[in-house]
């Protein structure tokens, strides 16, 4: 993983999973990054309310596509359901230094000591802690960190790892495809392995 300045984007993100999949499958089709810009743009192939909402998406989850190695993309194909969502929270990771972060101190953290729910004071200590780390971070506003904390959460529920329970956010511990246990050691990527899974 290469890591990069933090950001607050994520509050202008979503999780993305039908778009990644399309992106993906048009790479495997034969089409280069290049081919899914224009057809986005001439087609709105990820049926955008605005050109500008187009461009956003395709340039986010291309990124994110992108991060990870082309062994990945066959994988993503063939994979279950549960599995695809498992790989577009490892993308958004390894894209999103600030996210990969919060799932390794604070979700990894949980797992470690078996604390099944996530808080909303978890990440309030989280940006605090980071906002003691880094001046970007301590810049941010409250309403931006909030925005950014609704933001992490819904990922982890939209990629099936955490689910809503009467007001709560409950961690539920991801059991990780072998083979794609296999493909993240190959490719150097044991630190995803170990954030989703509670690994010291």
């Amino acid at each position: 993983m290469t890591r990069k300045e933090y950001s607050a984007g994520a509050v202008k993100h979503s999780f993305w999973f039908q778009e990644f999949r399309k992106v993906v499958t048009l790479l495997l089709d034969g089409n280069g990054m290049n081919d899914i810009k224009v057809m986005n743009q001439r087609d709105n192939i990820f049926a955008a309310p605005t050109a500008a909402r187009a461009s956003q998406i395709y340039n986010t989850v291309s990124a994110r596509v992108c991060s990870l190695d082309s062994d990945f993309y066959r994988f993503f194909d063939d994979g279950e359901l549960v599995t695809q969502k498992i790989i577009v929270l490892i993308a958004i990771m390894n894209t999103d230094t600030l996210f990969f972060d919060f799932v390794y101190e604070v979700y990894r953290e949980k797992l470690i000591i078996g604390d099944s729910e996530l808080l909303d004071s978890d990440l309030r200590v989280f940006f605090k802690n980071k906002q003691t780390q880094d001046e970007r971070v301590a810049g941010w506003k409250d309403y931006t960190l909030k925005r950014l904390g609704t933001c992490y959460k819904t990922f982890l529920v939209e990629a099936g790892v955490a689910k809503r329970d009467n007001g709560t956010l409950s961690i539920v511990k991801p059991v990780l495809d072998a083979d794609l246990a296999n493909c993240l050691r190959e490719h150097e990527m044991e630190q995803f392995e170990n954030a989703l899974t509670g690994v010291w």
